[in-house]
């Protein structure tokens, strides 16, 4: 009789769309750092990703006693490698998923943190994605742009027919404005960096991800996020563009998808790292432009070594009155997630709007 593979069983069901599992040896070193033999054996039974498994229907399953199954994976509930409601468990994808899960809680040994830091670590920077289908692969993320966006970052140029106006779901300001809990959790792709010798040279895991209204209260709660007051909340976020760091949220306009936003750098992000490595775009760009003012433009460089997709270049002057000299967009990489701007100190950087497409609903967020 052929034994069973319960990790490659699960692997399997860890897989929802375009995001996968791959069949690979790091993926199964991986999920036996995460998984014991006796707690993939259960999740073995386990539906597939984001579906719920309750404890009644477990024990039909397995013939194991409800009490008993809840002791087997209460470690997996405690490092964050499932989901659990009330009486009902859940799988993730690895990520997104729990990856995020598991160094958000850190509940793990440090061995084990420290190990699967550096699996995930080796997995960002080696797994290509599937580059004929780079368009699916980038609708998971769009940009916010900067939080003093629609006061000086903005023009409206009358010549694009669009509509003018800035809408709720383009800036990060409306976050602020629409909530009363704030919080910060470290990045996670940045905290993997440091845990494995290799941190960012652009912020620190502490510029990390932030969070509003419910999902804040419920981090802060679990001892996992550090509240902000809003002036605090503004102050963090105008560091964080600073730094240089992209506003990334879900590509969508569902609820869930304004309750936080990932900072993110291009070297440890786990969306812009393999995009900026293969050449693409690793988000969906939002509705804006950067254009420059050249009689404002002192060509100092700042917003091209701030862009974290390396989308601006300096164009040296050939003629004798430098006339041909300008800081130019490569268009085909740019996001327009304003950090440019952002970060000129001259104003000689606008975002213009010259579309106005609207995100459509993604059908699953794991958002935990």
């Amino acid at each position: 009789m052929t034994e069973v593979d319960n990790y490659e069983n699960v692997r399997q069901k860890l897989q929802i769309g375009r995001i996968t599992a791959p069949n690979r040896k790091e993926i199964f070193k991986l999920m036996k750092i995460l998984w014991n033999e006796e707690e993939i054996k259960l999740l073995s039974h386990f539906d597939s990703v984001g579906k719920k498994n309750s404890l009644k229907n477990l024990s039909k399953k397995t013939g194991i006693p409800e009490q008993e199954i809840e002791e087997i994976l209460e470690r997996s509930v405690n490092i964050g490698t499932i989901i659990k409601t009330d009486s009902d468990y859940r799988l993730m994808p690895l990520v997104p998923g729990i990856f995020e899960s598991y160094f958000i809680k850190r509940q793990d040994t440090e061995e084990n943190q420290l190990k699967v830091a550096e699996l995930y670590r080796y997995i960002f920077k080696n797994k290509a994605p599937d580059l004929e289908n780079v368009n699916s692969i980038r609708k998971g993320f769009r940009p916010l742009l900067p939080y003093d966006s629609e006061e000086k970052l903005i023009k409206v140029e009358e010549s694009f027919e669009v509509e003018n106006q800035v809408l709720p779901f383009e800036v990060v300001k409306d976050m602020i404005d629409k909530n009363d809990t704030f919080a910060v959790i470290p990045c996670q792709c940045r905290l993997i960096g440091e845990l494995t010798g290799e941190p960012c040279k652009v912020a620190s895991s502490e510029l990390g991800c932030f969070v509003v209204g419910e999902g804040a209260e419920k981090w802060i709660n679990r001892g996992k996020a550090r509240r902000l007051t809003k002036e605090e909340a503004i102050d963090f976020l105008r560091k964080t563009e600073k730094a240089g760091l992209i506003h990334n949220t879900i590509a969508d306009t569902s609820k869930e998808s304004s309750r936080f936003i990932c900072n993110c750098c291009s070297c440890h992000c786990g969306v812009l790292l393999p995009a900026k490595k293969y050449d693409y775009k690793g988000v969906v760009e939002t509705n804006f432009v950067p254009r420059f003012d050249m009689d404002l433009c002192t060509k100092c460089e700042i917003c091209m070594n701030k862009c974290q997709n390396e989308a601006i270049y300096h164009l040296w002057p050939s003629k004798p009155d430098l006339s041909d000299e300008r800081m130019k967009v490569r268009e085909e990489f740019c996001v327009g997630c304003g950090v440019c701007a952002a970060n000129c100190p001259n104003n000689a950087i606008k975002m213009v709007k010259v579309k106005n497409d609207h995100p459509k609903r993604l059908p699953i967020n794991f958002l935990f």
